[in-house]
């Protein structure tokens, strides 16, 4: 029989509706349960694409022994963290709190009035390697909120009482030196070999190489130097979808090699529109420039025909598993090579770098470590020619692999994740004047605003006709953010009217009296959900600030910018301290304080090739004058550099302009 989540619309959820476990969603309905019978909550958070997730429900969430412990003596809740990302965000800063580590499964034991006492993440079924069995866990849980209610009240009241006082604001003046202090921090951890940070698991960590990407196109040589260098191991490695376009989520190894085979919306919009944005930099070669335009575009291709449902919403993620196996539908062995390209098979394998051996587990994860030219050289090719060849062999290697069982796709839309794409597609179809990219942003805001806009909130999560009442700092920012860019790629100031509504809800709905934001306005959790730590995607109140930064200056709402500014330096201790673990606010603040307004008067013939220029810190605006605050009494065909509410001499040609910035960022990468 389903139990209670049979009734929900998250695919997660859905996964957990026929477990012999009474899961029952977050709610009243099972707060109340646990109040009135004074049981402990079982609270387990995990996605729909989550790996271990799917291991510990096969395990044990569909044993009915351990179902018939956890229905007598817990009330169990189960929640999508991606739908919830609140909840998840509350406790596991309280799992980290307790173990100094995290991860999904989480599995969180709760008071009745939600406060944390014990938690972990995957627990085995059987004792192994010196982790207790989740039934040893069980038992051993039961027993002390049996016997040891002292112990158990005072481990729930200082979990609460420390998650309270990570909330105070750590806030003080920025110093001058804020930037340089923050690159150096992010150079002690630069991986000087292999790009990327740290070493295993390595994961892309889009936002700090956001970051990277702003200060060299400021002129700072050694954050070019690292960002492509990452953006090339990257893009050679099996972090890449060689076949089919798209990044992985993280690679097991350090050398971007082995990936975690799922596929995240977030990820593939930060990358696509980084490998973009990379592409327009004078510092790239030519080839360097045509490998990240090749790759951001793939990307984006990816997207739009596997993650893009019919209304113009993009879809979440695609599973790792197919089959039960991990990477089975990803990976390959030299006879289907053969079996698939024929003659070309052993070029293409030269390509791809597959063995008979494999590179991993007797199989081959596809890379493209090869140089070009030393292919094309073996081929007797030319460049063009060489490019259709590999072309050829991608399209053949990915009609043969769709004839495989697919990974589950998570088909929920989510707003802020739709943001990023959003912004995504908006830039990159302006930077590289592909007019489809814009097209299909269009398609999605207005999907987006339509459907998933009531009463003045964008709401977070939206499945088959289904929309869900929670409403998110993160979902109004990034989605501002993604409608400014597409107002930027077209000129039509509806996209920027329903930014603008978006940063008021920001401040309406969400600002707390510290000057930062809070992330939800759920009011049952024990601690306020609020954190401008950068994830895999950055922070809502980071992405909050610059969106407050840039309108406030089209808008001439200088309490906007104060806003903004109060919630960078609410936060400047962190900042100071922990540049990795908050690249986008750094990123904000480069924006509020160089950042600048760039106003054409419609009709201008500059701005097709305007269009196409990358100014990560410039906000572009095109329209007849008179239509915002910011083309008040301007004339046409001519463009105004503005920066802190004051302008430079108006110019109408691109050479002018080109020197009008120049006198503003005089060491940066300036198109020409």
């Amino acid at each position: 029989m389903p139990n209670r989540l049979a009734k929900e619309s998250s695919p997660y959820l859905l996964q957990h509706a026929h477990n012999p476990v009474d899961w029952y969603p977050w709610g009243e309905e099972a707060f109340a349960k646990a109040r009135a019978e004074n049981k402990p909550i079982f609270l387990s958070v995990g996605y729909a694409t989550c790996h271990w997730c799917h291991v510990m429900e096969r395990e044990s969430f569909e044993d009915p022994e351990v179902a018939q412990v956890l229905n007598a003596h817990f009330v169990p809740i189960k929640v999508d963290r991606e739908e919830r990302p609140d909840v998840d965000q509350v406790y596991m800063s309280a799992l980290q709190a307790m173990t100094g580590s995290g991860g999904w499964p989480m599995n969180m034991f709760l008071m009745p009035d939600l406060r944390p006492f014990f938690g972990g993440t995957y627990w085995p079924p059987e004792d192994r390697q010196g982790f207790p069995s989740f039934r040893r866990v069980l038992a051993g849980v039961h027993n002390a909120w049996l016997h040891q209610q002292k112990e158990v009240l005072e481990n729930a009241e200082q979990l609460t009482t420390y998650l309270q006082d990570q909330l105070k604001p750590r806030g003080g003046a920025l110093p001058d030196d804020l930037h340089s202090t923050a690159l150096a921090g992010l150079s002690r951890i630069f991986d000087p070999a292999h790009g990327g940070f740290g070493g295993a698991p390595k994961f892309p960590q889009s936002p700090a190489l956001g970051y990277l990407l702003t200060q060299a196109w400021l002129g700072h040589e050694a954050a070019w130097k690292h960002l492509q260098l990452t953006l090339d191991r990257m893009a050679e490695g099996g972090l890449y979808d060689q076949v089919g376009g798209g990044f992985h989520r993280y690679t097991v190894d350090h050398i971007w090699r082995v990936p975690h085979f799922e596929k995240m919306l977030y990820d593939n919009a930060q990358l696509a529109r980084l490998y973009a944005a990379a592409s327009r930099m004078p510092q790239a070669s030519l080839e360097q420039a045509r490998r990240y335009q090749r790759i951001a575009q793939e990307t984006l291709d990816y997207v739009l025909r596997e993650l893009t449902g019919p209304e113009g919403g993009f879809w979440s993620a695609q599973d790792a598993d197919s089959e039960g196996v991990e990477g089975k539908f990803y990976v390959w062995q030299a006879e289907e090579f053969r079996r698939v390209l024929g003659a070309e098979a052993e070029a293409a394998m030269l390509l791809f770098g597959v063995s008979e051996a494999g590179n991993w587990e007797h199989t081959n994860v596809l890379e493209r470590r090869i140089p070009d030219a030393a292919l094309m050289q073996h081929l007797g090719l030319g460049p063009e020619a060489f490019e259709r060849w590999v072309q050829s062999v991608r399209h053949r290697l990915y009609a043969a692999r769709q004839q495989r069982t697919p990974p589950l796709t998570d088909d929920k839309v989510l707003a802020d994740w739709n943001g990023l794409m959003l912004r995504a597609l908006a830039d990159v179809g302006r930077w590289l004047e592909e007019p489809r990219y814009i097209e299909a942003a269009r398609k999605n805001a207005a999907f987006v605003m339509q459907e998933m806009y009531r009463d003045g909130l964008l709401r977070h999560s939206w499945r088959q006709g289904q929309l869900k009442p929670q409403a998110y700092l993160s979902d109004q920012a990034h989605y501002g953010l993604g409608l400014l860019a597409l107002f930027e790629a077209t000129g039509e100031v509806g996209w920027l009217e329903g930014a603008r509504q978006l940063a008021e809800a920001i401040l309406t709905h969400f600002k707390e009296p510290t000057g930062a934001f809070r992330d939800s306005l759920d009011q049952t959790l024990p601690v306020v959900a609020l954190d401008a730590y950068d994830g895999p995607y950055p922070s809502g109140n980071a992405v909050a600030a610059e969106l407050l930064f840039r309108l406030a200056a089209l808008y001439e709402r200088p309490d906007w910018h104060q806003a903004a500014l109060t919630t960078v330096e609410s936060n400047a201790q962190r900042l100071l301290h922990n540049a990795f673990g908050f690249p986008a606010m750094l990123q904000a603040h480069l924006v509020g304080t160089l950042g600048s307004e760039l106003a054409v008067a419609a009709p201008a013939a500059m701005m097709d090739a305007l269009r196409s220029w990358f100014l990560p810190l410039t906000t572009l605006i095109y329209g007849p004058p008179n239509t915002l605050p910011v083309l008040q009494s301007r004339q046409p065909g001519r463009a105004y550099l503005c920066q802190h509410g004051a302008c430079r001499l108006p110019v109408d040609r691109l050479e002018q302009l080109r020197g009008e910035l120049q006198a503003i960022y005089p060491s940066a990468s300036i198109p020409g």
